[in-house]
């Protein structure tokens, strides 16, 4: 009997590990880049724990590259984090047209107000349109930002300048940790 004991602690621990191993070399990676993009996030401004603290969800794009000259577009990979737990891997497409030139790399979160939206987006049934805008987080600002339609989107520019006064849209794609 204590031998079954065993046998089956070494089969739930290896099980465990496969499942931490399904993330591959390029997610670690990410997830490691965006727990570095919360702490930036935190330090450039503290009020944005509330949305950490109170959000049913978040997903966290550490490098968004943007750029355009009249036609743009931006591209990133990030986490989805889930009451606090990371839940799987998300992607990020833009396509834009307007005045704009310029490029720009950013750290871009989107925080979900309840876990319906939060499903909404692991569903494939999220996107945003020229009218949902971002909250730029600059150091020393009072953040009085709310939720619009269950989402507050926050962004801070870590390299680059970009002009723009543009429209376009924002999909996404989610991949689950099996």
């Amino acid at each position: 009997m204590n031998v079954l004991k065993h046998v089956f602690l070494l089969l739930v621990v290896c099980s465990m590990s496969f499942a931490v191993s399904a993330q591959s070399k390029k997610d670690k990676k990410i997830i490691k880049e965006s727990d570095a993009a919360v702490k930036t996030l935190l330090e450039v401004n503290p009020d944005l724990r509330t949305f950490f603290d109170n959000s049913a969800g978040c997903v966290i794009f550490p490098n968004v590259g943007k750029g355009g000259f009249i036609v743009g577009g931006a591209s990133g990979n990030g986490v989805l984090y889930q009451y606090g737990k990371k839940k799987g891997m998300a992607s990020l497409k833009e396509l834009n047209v307007g005045l704009q030139a310029g490029g720009q790399a950013l750290i871009e979160v989107i925080f979900f107000e309840q876990l319906e939206d939060v499903e909404k987006f692991k569903a494939g049934k999220f996107e945003f349109d020229a009218g949902v805008s971002a909250v730029v987080l600059k150091t020393g600002e009072s953040l009085d930002a709310k939720y619009k339609d269950g989402v507050a989107v926050f962004t801070h520019s870590k390299a680059g300048l970009m002009a723009e006064a543009s429209i376009g849209g924002q999909s996404f794609k989610y991949k689950a940790f099996d």
